[in-house]
This record gives C-alpha cells, sequence and structure tokens, in this order.
C-alpha cells in the first residue's frame, strides 16, 4: 500500500479527535436535530439540601448541568453526591456561593423550612433563578422578603409544590369559575399527615455529634441547641424551631388548588384548636378555620366571603350524604370539599380524582373552555425552560413567587392561631402590616415550655409580643434576612 494511503492507529486518533472538536462547536439546532442538547444550551445548576426532597427534584432537573452540591451532612447526602460525581461538594452554602458565583446559573433549594429564606435570598442577591422547596419560608415575615427580593433582582422563581402545574388544578379552577357549583362559600381540606413524632418535649441532653454533620449550619438562624437524632435527618417537621408541622408541610399541596380556585389572598381572622402542645413541638392534631372576605369576581362568577377549615392528625369532616357508598373522600389520606351553592366538588391534592356531587346531576355536564395554560413536562422543567427563555419574552412557571409567597404566608400563618389558641379567642388578622388587630397590651399567654420534665412548665407571655416573635422570629447572631 502507497505510504499516502496508509493511516497509522495515531493518525486515526488525531483525526478522529479533530472531528469530535468540530461537532462541539455546531448550531445548537443542528445538534438539536440530531437529539442531543449542546453544553450551552444547559443550565448550571446547584443544590442547597441534596440528601432528601432535593435529590428528587435533581433528578427532575437532571438534563441540565448540575455543578454543585451542599449538604451538611455528608452521609445522608452521600447517594446524591456518588450520582453527580462531577459536582463540586459543599457544607456551607455560603461559601459555594461564594466561590462558584460565576458557574451557577440557579440554585436548588430543599433544606429544612427554617434555613429556606435565608439561602434563598442569597442566591437571588447574586442573580441566581431559584426553585424553594414549599413550604416556601418558616414564617409569614420570610415570604413577604422573599417576594420583594424576587421583584428587585427581576430572576425565576419557583416553589417546589410541584402538583401545582398539574393540569387538574386548572380543571377544577375553570369548573368552579364556570359556576357549576354556585358560588362557594365554604371549603374543608385535611391531611394525615403528621407521619412524624409531634408533641415532643425537648430531649433531655444531646448526642455525640456524627463527624459527617456539621451541627452548626444544620441550626443555622435558629437557637442553639444540643446536637440529637430526635431532629435531623428527617424529623425536624416536628419542631418549631425547624418546621412547620403537619400544616406548613402538607397545605402547600392540599390547599393549593383552593387558593388558585378562590383567589384567596390574606385572611381577615383565623382561629384554632388541637391536641396538646408545647412552644418546643406542634401538635399531634389540629382543626383551623381561616375566615377571607369577598374577592373580586372571575368574569360573572362571583367570589363571596369564604370559610376553609383545616383538619390534620386523622380529624376528618362529615362525610357530604351526596357522595356514593364505597367511594374514596378525597384521595389518598388528603382532600379538599368545596361547599357550593347548587353542589359539591371533592377532590385531592391538586385536583386530583376530583368529583362533582351529587353526581346525576352532573353526569353530562361538559367541561368549560380552557383557559388557563397546562405545563408540559415537570413542575422543575417548567422553572428550568423559563430560566432559559429571554427576560422579554419570558412565560413564568406557575408557583412563582408572585404566586406561592401569599399561598404561603396563608398556611404559615394558620400556625400562629394553634400556638396563640390559650387566648381562646378568633384572631383578627391584617395581612399587609403582618399583625393580629384585637391585642391588647394586657393580653397575656400561657405558653408551656417543653423542657423535660414529668408536667410541662409555664410561662406567662405577652400575647402581643409574642405573636410579632412568631411572624418575624429573631435569628441566632451571624445570621439576617437584609435585602
Amino acid at each position: 500500500m502507497e505510504a499516502s494511503k496508509k493511516l497509522s492507529r495515531r493518525g486515526f486518533i488525531g483525526t478522529s479527535a479533530a472531528t469530535a472538536a468540530s461537532l462541539t462547536i455546531l448550531p445548537s439546532q443542528v445538534v438539536g436535530g440530531l437529539g442531543h442538547q449542546p453544553p450551552s444550551d444547559k443550565l448550571r445548576i446547584a443544590g442547597i439540601g441534596v440528601g432528601g426532597k432535593g435529590q428528587v427534584n435533581l433528578r427532575n432537573m437532571n438534563s441540565e448541568n448540575i455543578v454543585a452540591l451542599c449538604d451538611i451532612d455528608w452521609n445522608y447526602a452521600a447517594k446524591t453526591f456518588n450520582q453527580y460525581p462531577a459536582a463540586k461538594r459543599f457544607m456551607d452554602y455560603r461559601v459555594m456561593l461564594e466561590e462558584m458565583h460565576k458557574d451557577i446559573d440557579a440554585v436548588m433549594i430543599a433544606t429544612p423550612d427554617h434555613t429556606h429564606a435565608v439561602a434563598a435570598l442569597a442566591a437571588m442577591q447574586l442573580g441566581k433563578h431559584v426553585y424553594v422547596q414549599k413550604p416556601l419560608t418558616h414564617t409569614v415575615y420570610e415570604s413577604r422578603v422573599l417576594l420583594e427580593a424576587s421583584r428587585k433582582y427581576k430572576v425565576v422563581t419557583q416553589m417546589g409544590n410541584e402538583g401545582h402545574s398539574n393540569p387538574a388544578v386548572a380543571d377544577v379552577c375553570e369548573l368552579i369559575w364556570s359556576g357549576a357549583i354556585g358560588e362557594v362559600n365554604q371549603v374543608e381540606a385535611w391531611t394525615d399527615r403528621p407521619i412524624w413524632p409531634q408533641g415532643l418535649t425537648r430531649p433531655n441532653q444531646g448526642m455525640w455529634l456524627p463527624e459527617s454533620i456539621n451541627w452548626d449550619l444544620f441550626i443555622g438562624p435558629a437557637p442553639m441547641r444540643p446536637y440529637h437524632s430526635a431532629y435531623h435527618p428527617w424529623n425536624w417537621r416536628g419542631w418549631w424551631d425547624f418546621g412547620t408541622g403537619a400544616l406548613g408541610d402538607m397545605a402547600c399541596h392540599v390547599l393549593d388548588v383552593v387558593f388558585s380556585a378562590l383567589k384567596l389572598g390574606h385572611p381577615v381572622a383565623v382561629e384554632a384548636s388541637s391536641s396538646t402542645f408545647n412552644n418546643e413541638s406542634a401538635p399531634n392534631t389540629s382543626l383551623i378555620r381561616y375566615n377571607f372576605p369577598a374577592r373580586q369576581n372571575v368574569g360573572k362568577f362571583k367570589m363571596p366571603a369564604v370559610d376553609v377549615t383545616w383538619y390534620d392528625g386523622g380529624l376528618l369532616p362529615a362525610r357530604p350524604n351526596t357522595l356514593p357508598d364505597g367511594m374514596e373522600l378525597g384521595q389518598g389520606k388528603n382532600g379538599i370539599i368545596f361547599h357550593g351553592t347548587k353542589g359539591k366538588l371533592v377532590c385531592g391534592n391538586y385536583g386530583s380524582n376530583y368529583k362533582l356531587l351529587p353526581e346525576d346531576k352532573y353526569a353530562k355536564l361538559a367541561k368549560p373552555p380552557k383557559t388557563l395554560r397546562r405545563v408540559e413536562g415537570s413542575h422543575e422543567m417548567d422553572w428550568v425552560r423559563a430560566c432559559k427563555e429571554s427576560a422579554e419574552n419570558r412565560v413564568l412557571p406557575l408557583s412563582n413567587f408572585e404566586y406561592a409567597c401569599p399561598l404561603n404566608e396563608m398556611v404559615v400563618m394558620g400556625n400562629l392561631a394553634v400556638r396563640m389558641q390559650g387566648l381562646k379567642k378568633k384572631l383578627n388578622w391584617d395581612g399587609e402590616n403582618m399583625n393580629f388587630t384585637n391585642l391588647s397590651e394586657d393580653d397575656k399567654i400561657s405558653v408551656a415550655t417543653g423542657i423535660p420534665g414529668a408536667e410541662p412548665k409555664r410561662m406567662e407571655l405577652n400575647a402581643r409580643q409574642f405573636a410579632a416573635e412568631l411572624v418575624r422570629t429573631s435569628y441566632r447572631k451571624g445570621w439576617d434576612l437584609k435585602i
């Protein structure tokens, strides 16, 4: 064979490498046509809190570049770390953002509730888009700050109430707005949660801290306490300093379709009752009643004043007598009943498995025209899509902070009523100013401390001051929430 026609192994490899290199600069439409996404079109995402729900969220975004992972417990996060070996690893999100801010476009946050706001604000202040698990924040005030920040920094936001992108939410909204069940003046909603311990007193003593955990970073803005497995990795939900109990965990799911369909905003009053609890941990069962004023009509559909009642821990509303025997109420162990002047709508989370009652009355009812956007793909990827769009052409994801912050405020302020039920009266709420208007300087509230012992000790507190602290929790030194 002539030398000019011979191709050595080294020459073949060199030629192949040059060819491969040339392919990486093909126009994106060409690469896309081949079924591939060019690296330049991928969002660079960092995850904060990746051992639990964050792992699921990242999996639903893994078509993108997962460039950094942060968790205070590297053993708990090990599975996620192994799934993304090229991602840089951190314990402190502040260090991650400082070192990698030029290499990050967007941040997914799935830490315990009490650190959502500080992490999200830090990311937004660097111009990063944020996806934050539900409940969006630990307190009413934190929700208000994140809404203001999202407007100031003009980033794409999404709360992780993933079912809000379920088309059934839009179906239920359109059915109610069509007037099918008449005006809605009462709603009942429930969950089987908690499925973690609640109604607890603080452990008598701490435990040896595993080397994999940075406990100071777990505590974050909360008051310091010794490490104990009663708090981490999953049971933090039942402790007031870290979580928001069954209401905070589940109402952003269950009440989502209620908030959407009835266009709720701030309640004007709230009251609650519950099983025994203390100032450390949420109760095992609770019943909360929100009163909302009349709202603006949707077309010809009127929005009168409405009461929304929440049940958890096994409490349930009365079964409608028009629900056929043997038919499930809600879906699973969660559900909603919309009581209208013409009929009822019963459904599960996010409008799933919805039914109009009585069935024979609605058997031939045609679905109303579709007026709301339906999401194609996952809740997470709808956020990714919006992050990639230019600001002038952007279609925001459905649970962006303009929607999610007011929803979250409504949810977590219900815990104010739970914790202040010792006053034994309905509390009038001024949503704009985030305070109760019918508390006087003389109102005292008796609070069980939750300190270990046979009988919880009680403190007499000024009710106004106690409420103000619940609305805007004091942060540990070194932590703040300043825009």
